[in-house]
């Protein structure tokens, strides 16, 4: 793979701007306690959060969409919320942040989808998911699927984030990605146990290691069994590239052409893991639609996650942290760490 040079990195990001991506998955809420702990209760062996703050945030595919326009881009959201007071909430975040709500469907049979995280001294402690996994009724699936297709000229690019929360069913799955090779765009996929090998013909897969232990039962404990993970995955969903994200050990990338390359991780300090895999898939989507090769955008992926997991809490990656830290990621390649 070919060092990426400073110059080369600052035309990627510059390309970022104004780049149209659709979203296509589970839309939920984040809401965050944040407090401390000085006392165990005294009805049961847990401890008693004090809260001083909350806040609420966009969570799922929204997070995915979020990522994609702190990094300059614009997002199309595609998914559906409850016809109650959070979906209500949910679409208020949405037009004050300035995201396309045109595929934003209301489905009355379920709530909006929430997690609440409760977070004392930089630590989880616990977290409540309020929810539907109830597959989406057909007549609405025929409006996720529409919403792509009317606008898919426009768009630069489609990332599927599946959550298993019933959104993206197998028919969603394979209209859009019938839809998105018919006009040239590139898909990415992150994917989730239930529908794992219905995402054929796609640019991108991009599952973590745990979802590949689980649809092919073993562990990859060695650098010789995630191959052989990747390079099957690759054959069996005719993928043009496999991106295998495997925590600590950085991630791993598997290209139609027999191509692997194994990235080590940029993190520093992990605080939080969650919404790394948001913010791996939207940047390398972004970077893939800016006119970046698939190890060029792999690398700028590998940057973005490793600067999220330093924070608590769901955030998106923002361009001048990025900058800063494929810049530092530049150095230590040269210096041969």
């Amino acid at each position: 793979m070919a060092p990426l040079t400073e110059k080369r990195l600052r035309e990627l990001l510059g390309n970022f701007t104004g780049k149209r991506i659709a979203v296509v998955g589970d839309l939920m809420i984040d809401r965050y306690y944040w407090g401390s702990v000085h006392r165990v209760s005294p009805e049961a062996p847990v401890p008693v959060v004090e809260v001083e703050t909350e806040s609420v945030r966009l969570g799922g595919a929204a997070n995915v969409a979020n990522n994609i326009q702190a990094l300059g881009g614009s997002a199309f959201l595609v998914g559906l919320v409850g016809d109650d007071h959070p979906g209500s909430m949910f679409r208020d975040m949405l037009s004050d942040q300035g995201f396309d709500t045109g595929g934003v469907v209301t489905d009355a049979g379920r709530p909006t989808t929430i997690k609440t995280r409760v977070i004392a001294a930089g630590q989880h402690v616990v977290r409540i998911d309020y929810e539907s996994k109830q597959e989406c009724p057909g007549p609405l699936r025929r409006k996720l699927i529409d919403a792509v297709r009317s606008n898919i000229r426009s768009l630069d690019g489609i990332i599927i984030e599946d959550y298993n929360k019933g959104v993206v069913t197998r028919d969603v799955i394979h209209a859009v990605i019938a839809s998105a090779n018919e006009h040239g765009k590139p898909v990415t996929v992150d994917p989730k146990f239930n529908n794992f090998f219905e995402y054929k013909n796609v640019t991108v897969f991009k599952p973590n290691r745990r979802e590949v232990e689980e649809a092919v039962g073993g562990k990859l404990k060695t650098i010789a069994e995630v191959e052989r993970a990747g390079k099957s995955l690759l054959a069996s969903l005719n993928a043009r590239n496999v991106l295998l994200t495997r925590g600590e050990e950085g991630m791993s990338l598997f290209q139609s052409d027999g191509t692997v390359t194994h990235l080590p991780t940029t993190a520093g300090v992990v605080q939080d893991v969650s919404g790394a895999g948001d913010t791996v898939i939207s940047t390398l989507t972004m970077a893939l639609v800016a006119g970046g090769g698939i190890a060029e955008s792999c690398v700028l992926a590998n940057c973005a996650g490793g600067v999220v997991v330093g924070a608590v809490g769901i955030v998106p990656i923002l361009p001048e942290q990025l900058l800063g830290a494929a810049l530092r990621d530049m150095e230590r390649r040269r210096n041969g760490n």
